[in-house]
């Protein structure tokens, strides 16, 4: 029987163990630019002894990002500037993925080309709201459909994004299809009302998202790709009226092109860590959807160690991602081990700021 805490294969890699860091959303790259800093790197080389490392989400162009301070993989600086994080986290033994984003209409015009607005499968306003460029708290507009002709170059800065991934010396690359952003948004009916080959049926909706990983496995290669997804979550003001038929279908296809991983959020923490404490009585995600992928599964969201050690032993899980601990244990893999105390984390240093709650939290045997 696996514990978490063994050695596993995840697609090409081979992890010493099954902790995994989720990514997480730190707003500190450097302005302007959106650009990794030494700081970044100091951070997540601080977690290297995680299984896998996966990076914040990162935004595959300008139209992809939704919020202030979150990192880019589409300039050559910020190629340069994630360089200095995977030299990083190699040279204290760690592995990372980076995460590719495009948010959608999850964001404002101040963070658009030219303050145009965001863009979405349908011009259906999520309720709400983000942060502009400014960090001022603001609505979210109502978005404008993409058009079909534009939907390949999307595709394309997709791949864009994995190829810098690459120059930038990640160990590869995991396509955010979660938590109510651009491809989740067309994954899902209450988002999509599309009536092109995008729209309607479930083999449609998912085409965007296949088409993306498609682009990446073709730089990246099957067992170098993961994929991100959040089966009835409801952050971001998300919905389907068929979440198990859709998932299903989506896992299976997943698993027909061999991808390293796929890495799903549980129901029961939908809102993405904007708050503590699980919701009762969801479904539970790994449960569900085992059966649907026979590879390598991830699963995320409210573990503790109890649980951690229960969905791996039960085979619901090949390993577990952890945010929100990961962000004040920095040696966390070695605490849930010995079964240590935790360090508390700092909810009003999550986003933004320099060091602190970042770069200072203390490992075992430090004060």
């Amino acid at each position: 029987m696996a514990t978490l805490f063994d050695p596993v294969h995840i697609g090409d890699l081979a992890l010493p163990n099954r902790v995994i860091m989720a990514p997480l959303t730190r707003m500190r790259s450097k302005q302007p630019g959106n650009v990794p800093t030494e700081l970044m790197a100091k951070y997540y080389a601080q977690r290297a002894s995680a299984g896998l490392i996966i990076s914040e989400a990162t935004q595959i162009s300008q139209q992809g990002q939704g919020y202030p301070g979150t990192p880019g993989i589409h300039s050559s600086e910020q190629v340069e500037g994630w360089r200095l994080v995977t030299n990083a986290v190699h040279n204290a033994g760690g592995r990372i993925f980076l995460q590719l984003w495009h948010v959608g209409r999850i964001s404002h015009r101040s963070h658009q080309p030219n303050g145009q607005l965001p863009v979405a499968p349908s011009a259906i306003k999520p309720a709400g709201g983000t942060y502009s460029a400014d960090w001022k708290q603001v609505a979210f507009e109502t978005p404008r459909a993409l058009e079909t002709h534009e939907i390949p170059a999307i595709v394309a800065d997709y791949a864009r994004g994995a190829q810098n991934a690459k120059d930038a010396g990640f160990d590869g690359v995991e396509v955010h299809g979660a938590n109510g952003y651009l491809l989740d948004q067309f994954l899902q009916d209450g988002a999509n009302q599309r009536t092109d080959h995008y729209g309607g049926s479930r083999e449609n909706r998912a085409r965007l998202l296949l088409e993306v990983v498609d682009a990446a496995i073709a730089i990246w290669g099957a067992g170098r790709v993961g994929v991100r997804l959040s089966p009835y979550g409801t952050f971001n003001d998300m919905k389907d009226s068929d979440p198990v038929s859709l998932f299903t279908y989506v896992l299976g296809q997943l698993n027909a092109r061999g991808i390293a991983y796929a890495h799903i959020i549980e129901p029961r923490s939908s809102a993405a860590g904007a708050q503590d404490g699980n919701i009762a009585g969801a479904p539970e995600a790994a449960k569900l959807f085992r059966q649907a992928f026979s590879g390598s599964l991830i699963s995320a969201g409210g573990y503790d160690r109890e649980d951690a050690l229960k969905v791996v032993a039960d085979g619901y899980a090949d390993a577990v991602a952890f945010g929100r601990l990961f962000i004040s244990n920095p040696d966390l893999p070695e605490r849930l081990k010995a079964g240590a105390g935790l360090n508390e984390y700092n909810r009003a240093t999550f986003y933004g700021g320099a060091d602190k709650g970042y770069t200072d939290y203390p490992v075992m045997g430090q004060s």
